[in-house]
């Protein structure tokens, strides 16, 4: 009951594997704009894309990290 809207997991792989996800998903609108509400692409390619590998995996942002908001979709229009 005290979870937030966004879900973060990590899918083994790489970028292109992550973006397969994504461009599969049905109901889920992916966003590169921060300024959105909808689910972005994969922070290794949005975010954090200017920061060197090495310091995205100190920080656990690896290739395979997604980042979907949860509860803002509208099933109705999908």
């Amino acid at each position: 009951s005290d979870g937030g809207s966004v879900v973060s997991f990590e899918l083994d792989g790489d970028k292109p594997r992550a973006f397969r996800f994504l461009n599969a998903l049905q109901l889920v609108d992916i966003s590169n704009n921060l300024g959105d509400s909808k689910s972005l692409n994969p922070p290794a390619t949005t975010t954090h894309s200017k920061l060197p590998q090495a310091d995205r995996n100190r920080l656990g942002i690896s290739d395979g990290l997604v980042r979907l908001h949860v509860g803002l979709e509208d099933a109705l229009a999908a």
